[in-house]
């Protein structure tokens, strides 16, 4: 049930035997949560935080005319939520952007573990500041790059964090989102994103059919998205 954390921590730094225990131990209560549910409310006080086990899930803001802004996407081997275990109240939702499966960890196991395990501990507080720099650098696509280099990059970050969990296969990777949604993410019109689509299959750089992307050419692909994968801190070293 936890590979995929298993998978998303190993690949910063190594974890013994004890402290993956120690994670099955306290992570569980796997759940099922369907298509636009919400994993999380806004306004919540958990008492919990949640791993995403499979699917993908959207943290987001509801705005004053109703509408929404995705701030950040999650991937299997995520905490949607480790931050509120400090924050305490969720100044956002988390979305079930497909039907994901999920487990929880209690807060009292968390703060066991931050008083016990201080190795684990630093290692859960990394995917926190992780988390924080993929915003960073999405705040810089929005803000800096053309929006074809933007679903670039979308794409290439998304591969990438899927191959760290093990959820690609070869150069393809699983994407049940609708095209809907895409645009909503990136903060453009449907019309607009189909446009961009277009443009990046006559570079046969990628294929997006029957929710499966693959990557034709990531040379290329990587070049258009300007993408350098610092940010997401893919080196094994001691933390």
């Amino acid at each position: 049930m936890i590979e995929s954390l298993i998978r998303n921590l190993s690949a910063r730094d190594i974890l013994d035997p004890d402290e993956i225990a120690q994670l099955q131990r306290v992570i569980g209560n796997e759940r099922y949560v369907g298509l636009g549910e919400d994993i999380v409310a806004e306004g919540s006080r958990p008492m919990t935080s949640t791993l995403l086990v499979d699917g993908i899930a959207a943290r987001y803001r509801v705005m004053e005319d109703g509408t929404r802004q995705i701030t950040a996407l999650h991937v299997a081997g995520d905490f949607v939520d480790l931050h509120a275990f400090m924050l305490k109240t969720m100044d956002h939702g988390v979305l079930a952007l497909s039907r994901c499966q999920t487990a929880i960890a209690d807060h009292k196991d968390l703060k066991l573990v931050t008083e016990t395990q201080p190795h684990l501990a630093r290692m859960l507080w990394l995917s926190t500041v992780i988390d924080g720099a993929i915003h960073r650098e999405w705040i810089t696509a929005m803000g800096g790059r053309s929006k074809k280099s933007h679903l670039a990059h979308l794409i290439c970050e998304l591969f990438t964090r899927l191959k760290v969990v093990g959820k690609v296969k070869g150069s393809s990777f699983h994407f049940p989102l609708s095209q809907a949604v895409v645009a909503d993410v990136l903060g453009i019109s449907l019309v607009h994103l189909n446009k961009t689509l277009q443009n990046l299959r006559r570079d046969e750089v990628i294929q997006w059919e029957d929710r499966v992307i693959a990557i034709q050419n990531w040379p290329e692909l990587a070049s258009i998205a300007e993408f350098d994968d610092v940010y997401l801190n893919l080196v094994n070293e001691p933390r």
